[in-house]
């Protein structure tokens, strides 16, 4: 990274160690567990095991890349969202998305980050408007949000066995 790439580099830290916490509470997660329909109650088909939580995490890691390489006129698909049978195979998604979310980075310099213009913001699915930045740091915020989930579910699991 250049010098250019200060704030780069700490949205690209806080990102890790966000992935890695998350892959540090899920290493032990039985096949079982992982598929196991956690939540009947939720209308949300992403949070109703821990096997959906991951692949909307990992799909969602892709998007938001996806939404900054379009925004930079890098024209990408967002790879399909895909159910693992496995942790291991999730633990190497979430290596695959810090990598491909570096790759994203490796051509954004720091003054790219904000934007106050709301004609030249990011417009998401949902319709929420960000700049670089602000995506990035929705980005590390989706992760811990769904990390705390994933680690109720486990405490749900570990009281059901």
């Amino acid at each position: 990274m250049n010098n250019n790439q200060n704030a780069v580099s700490a949205l690209l830290a806080e990102y890790k160690k966000a992935i890695i916490e998350l892959q540090h509470i899920i290493y032990d997660i039985s096949q079982e567990d992982l598929t196991f329909t956690v939540d009947n109650a939720t209308k949300n088909p992403d949070c109703k095991s821990i096997q959906t939580l991951l692949s909307h995490v990992v799909s969602s890691g892709y998007s938001y890349c996806i939404y900054i390489q379009n925004f930079k006129d890098i024209n990408s698909i967002r790879p399909e969202k895909v159910n693992r049978s496995s942790i291991v195979d999730y633990i190497n998604d979430l290596d695959n998305v810090l990598k491909f979310t570096q790759q994203t980075f490796a051509i954004i310099e720091d003054d790219a980050l904000e934007e106050r213009d709301a004609s030249k913001k990011i417009r998401t699915t949902w319709g929420q408007l960000y700049d670089i930045e602000q995506l990035m740091e929705h980005a590390i915020v989706h992760i811990l949000r769904h990390r705390r989930q994933i680690e109720k579910f486990k405490t749900i699991l570990k009281q059901l066995h």
